[in-house]
């Protein structure tokens, strides 16, 4: 029912969170303002495959 997937960073495109969502409930991708470490700033992740 729930299924594992990985936030990734919109600017240097690397995956750095991880976590679950219900595929039935939520059909549309997730996106969220998190901190990446790479980037060093407060950057929008995107959802992508695990």
């Amino acid at each position: 029912m729930r299924d594992l997937i990985a936030f990734q960073c919109e600017q240097c495109k690397r995956k750095n969170y991880t976590g679950s969502r219900n595929k039935k409930k939520s059909t549309e991708k997730f996106a969220n303002k998190k901190f990446c470490p790479a980037c060093r700033s407060h950057t929008l992740h995107k959802e992508a495959k695990v």
